[in-house]
């Protein structure tokens, strides 16, 4: 069966200060882009850019720099559209 609806991004949302040096994208295989963005507090919709990273084994996402995220804020991860090659 076809699901009706599949979100291709990963949200994060806190509900405490979080200083976050990694995130794991649940089913990206390891070399795979992805693009990090705030999230807009008012629309929940992703707004500034905040990194590029890669998927490493088992889909966890290792920052070159650690995202600071205060009390109510979040992120979301975008699968980019290729795949890194070393």
């Amino acid at each position: 069966m076809t699901p009706l609806y599949r979100d291709p991004h990963f949200t994060f949302r806190f509900a405490d200060d979080r200083v976050v040096p990694r995130f794991h994208v649940d089913g990206a295989t390891a070399g795979r882009r992805v693009v990090v963005y705030r999230l807009d507090p008012a629309t929940g919709e992703p707004a500034e850019w905040l990194a590029d990273a890669v998927a490493g084994e088992g889909g966890w996402v290792d920052l070159a720099e650690p995202l600071v995220v205060r009390a109510g804020g979040g992120f979301v991860a975008v699968p980019a559209a290729g795949v890194v090659q070393d």
